[in-house]
């Protein structure tokens, strides 16, 4: 078993022991076709020891009929599993593959380079914590690192590594290794993209990807897996920005009325002053449960703070009407709450988008009913250039109006993603053929003034007639969550 770890093999419980408490880094690879994204994975496995014996066998065999490297093994086989995947040589579905360091467990998500499964990166990338671009050398920036690029920052990922792979091609050239950092500064700046981090590599021979390469004396970096071992990836959790989707209101007996959830952000303590959304009223905690205190023999712990990402349930000291959907906030770092929003949204539906149609709007833990009143403008994603659109198809990505059935909390998708993004899914089919993310700022837009109920912003475009049917006109209120170039 090529692994590296005797432990797993002689005692499992130490491993897993052992693995319990590293934290985890979610990364996904992305760049042009053939630029080298599934070579790149199955070299990290292999040369990182967490290739199965069976896994390596089969991959030698599939080489052989489908592989492209020659005598070599083709490491791309240890990735592409589907059948059309091998006979392309191209990754159609996102793989997700798991492996782990001495200092981190690791979760990779690799997504196909072409346009028409854009959805499929997306969905790949939502839960990323880093991008690993990959550039082919002997290509530099082409029209899908622009495309790719737009859809890692839409998504919020902080951490970008460009990878300038196939250096073995170019004799590890130097000049040429520059020549594109330089043209993707220009890039990254015009994206806004922060965190960026730049390494020269051959996926095929392993160069500067879990072991330094002599071929590249000029670079004094950290191979890939070193950097992606030691990369700051936390968060400072602060209290202040405190967010409870409720997903469940406990009530076994007339005694009790708890709330429960997972936090998605920030802390709380017994004794804050809270606030619920949408309704406004205010209350304090009074006390929590954290279901990891509760033993066989005391099954009523409480505890006195409580952070993300835990699960809960709290009490408070008054009786606030609080369903499932409602978010309870900190009173003083409160959410804009509204039923007309403006968006950037990703169209994952190979039907076309209705204006004026009803979907159901999922966010976090609340469903309401939602239709699109209007398409500013649909973003091509490998110009940036904007162009009107009456429809949108499958992969567009666009900025819309949206009317909502009731107000909803709403944050900055990068500030925190489960609060600030959702999924639109088709009543019918009851398929997801919408997302909602990116975003750079929160403001109001059109709207001269707004209703404030207990410090809680809320703007209305009265929806008092609700009854499944859109407005046929956009009344003009709302916040705006969407990204501008």
């Amino acid at each position: 078993m090529s692994i590296n770890n005797e432990k797993i093999t002689t005692d499992i419980e130490a491993y897993l022991k052992e693995h319990e408490h590293k934290d985890m880094l979610r990364f996904l690879t992305c760049g042009s076709v053939d630029d080298g994204k599934s070579t790149l994975i199955g070299r990290m496995l292999y040369d990182s020891k967490m290739i199965f014996d069976d896994q390596l066998a089969s991959a030698e065999s599939e080489s052989a009929k489908y592989g492209t490297t020659g005598e070599k093994i083709d490491m791309a086989l240890l990735v592409d599993g589907l059948q059309s995947e091998r006979e392309q040589g191209i990754t159609i579905d996102v793989a997700y593959r798991f492996f782990t360091t001495q200092n981190r467990k690791f979760v990779i998500a690799d997504t196909p380079g072409h346009e028409q499964y854009t959805r499929n990166m997306v969905t790949g990338a939502s839960t990323a914590d880093v991008a690993i671009i990959l550039i082919d050398a002997r290509k530099g920036i082409l029209t899908q690192t622009r495309r790719h690029s737009f859809i890692v920052n839409l998504l919020g990922i902080e951490h970008v590594v460009i990878a300038v792979n196939k250096m073995d091609l170019v004799d590890f050239n130097e000049d040429v290794y520059n020549e594109i950092k330089t043209a993707y500064e220009e890039l990254s700046n015009e994206l806004g993209i922060q965190n960026r981090y730049y390494i020269p590599l051959s996926a095929l021979d392993g160069d500067n990807v879990v072991d330094e390469s002599k071929k590249t004396p000029w670079y004094k970096g950290k191979p890939l897996l070193g950097l992606l071992d030691s990369m700051d990836i936390s968060k400072v959790i602060t209290q202040e920005q405190f967010r409870f989707p409720v997903q469940y209101v406990n009530r076994p007996n007339l005694d009790f009325r708890g709330f429960c959830g997972t936090i998605s952000a920030g802390s709380v303590r017994v004794g804050d002053s809270i606030t619920v959304l949408p309704s406004g009223k205010t209350t304090k905690v009074k006390s929590i449960i954290n279901a990891g205190d509760i033993t066989e023999e005391n099954r009523s712990v409480t505890t006195t703070e409580v952070y993300a990402p835990m699960a809960v349930t709290l009490t408070t000291e008054d009786e606030v009407d609080i369903s499932r959907g409602d978010m309870i906030v900190h009173t003083n770092a409160l959410p804009e709450v509204s039923n007309s929003l403006k968006v950037m949204l990703v169209w994952m539906d190979e039907k076309p988008m209705n204006i004026g149609r009803v979907y159901d709007i999922k966010r976090a833990t609340s469903v309401m009913p939602g239709s699109f009143e209007d398409i500013d403008y649909r973003i091509d994603v490998n110009t940036y250039e904007k162009t009107q659109v009456e429809v949108l198809e499958l992969n567009d990505i666009a900025s819309c109006k949206m009317l909502l059935s009731h107000p909803i909390a709403v944050d900055n998708y990068k500030e925190n993603k489960e609060t600030g993004s959702f999924i639109i899914i088709d009543r019918v089919t009851n398929n997801t053929v919408g997302w909602k993310g990116g975003g750079i700022h929160l403001s109001s837009w059109g709207l001269e003034s707004s209703l404030n109920l207990e410090n809680v912003i809320i703007r209305d475009n009265n929806t008092a007639g609700w009854n499944g049917i859109s407005n046929t006109g956009w009344s003009g209120g709302g916040i705006d969550i969407s990204m501008f170039f």
